[in-house]
């Protein structure tokens, strides 16, 4: 077991992880299609609610894209604030300010941008411009390893992220009458939100040479939840008078789509170059199809299995190509 972290040494604790797990792709992958999974659940979930067909019970009503990507990040971060105080103390926590501009700007330009430019798109466009856009991200990731030196750009790595992306094109309709609408200011923020999921794949990779996933949650999620609180002030929560029931399905709708599938993604990030792990997430519109045909009967067509094939032919392809022997070693520019 790795020794004590002293608390007045300068970089956070590091996970006592095994250092075989860095050297385990196969382990990445599936701590990866683990967390595609809870966020293609939660976006099924996030779905009935707003359709009013999740337990009327509860009375969930008026809850918008705007409270919900708040409360997962908030509620995220302080669940595990509590936790690492307890366990670690709060001096522990305590990072250099020079990581702690990193890993602020992780949770801003990752975690906020990506989500708030993410559901502006959705606004301005439809879902299938949004997804198709903001999974370009594959190829964003790709041409910065490669102009940094960190990867060899390949037939198979471009053949790879292609088949990937159409995938996920087929699967979300993109091609049926109506699937792709164009507007300017839609698309744009769906290229934002593109640009900001590829900087927190390879941010978060080098981030995670430093810390264990943990701080980059904590870390990430404060600086995402002071955010939000800026775009959406408590006053106007409060004002909203939300009922216990709408409190609790929010409390748990951040365990389920921010706190454990990050825990798992960071994990899988931690084992893969950020190109394979971006390819790995394009499971996540995959299993929303899967899991909204199961839960919400809706139904899967020929197109959209041929689709799904496409994703996890390519999430094969990723797997079993070679690594790169130069991984990041510096800090992201």
């Amino acid at each position: 077991m790795a020794r004590p972290i002293d608390a007045t040494q300068l970089p956070g604790p590091k996970a006592l992880e095994p250092q075989a797990d860095t050297r385990d792709p196969l382990r990445g992958f599936l701590y990866i299609g683990v967390a595609t999974f809870f966020w293609g659940f939660s976006a099924t979930l996030g779905r009935a609610a707003f359709a009013g067909r999740l337990l009327p019970s509860l009375e969930i009503r008026g809850i918008n894209p705007v409270i919900l990507s708040q409360c997962r990040t908030g509620f995220s971060f302080l669940a595990l604030a509590l936790w690492l105080i307890a366990q670690r103390g709060i001096t522990v926590l305590r990072v250099p300010r020079r990581d702690l501009a990193k890993l602020a700007l992780l949770g801003l330009a990752g975690l906020a941008v990506s989500n708030y430019f993410y559901y502006l798109a959705i606004q301005r466009t439809n879902v299938a411009t949004a997804i198709i856009v903001q999974y370009t991200a594959p190829v964003w990731v790709l041409l910065y390893m490669v102009a940094r030196g960190a990867e060899r750009l390949t037939a198979s790595k471009v053949g790879t992220v292609l088949i990937a992306i159409t995938g996920i094109a087929l699967v979300i309709g993109v091609f049926h009458r109506g699937g792709i609408q164009l507007d300017v200011v839609g698309v744009g923020a769906a290229l934002v939100a593109s640009f900001s999921f590829a900087y927190y794949n390879v941010a978060g990779h080098y981030l995670l040479e430093r810390y264990d996933r943990w701080m980059l949650i904590l870390y990430a999620t404060l600086a995402a939840s002071l955010f939000w609180m800026i775009i959406n002030p408590p006053n106007k929560i409060v004002a909203a008078h939300y009922s216990g029931g709408a409190w609790l399905f929010l409390a748990v709708f951040s365990f389920l789509s921010m706190l454990l599938p990050f825990t798992f993604y960071f994990a899988g990030l931690k084992l893969l170059v950020p190109t394979k792990a971006i390819i790995a997430s394009c499971l996540e519109p995959v299993f929303a199809i899967l899991i909204a045909a199961i839960a919400l009967k809706e139904a899967v067509g020929l197109v959209q299995a041929i689709g799904i094939a496409m994703v996890l032919g390519a999430i094969v392809l990723a797997q079993k190509s070679t690594s790169d022997p130069r991984p990041i070693t510096g800090p992201v520019d």
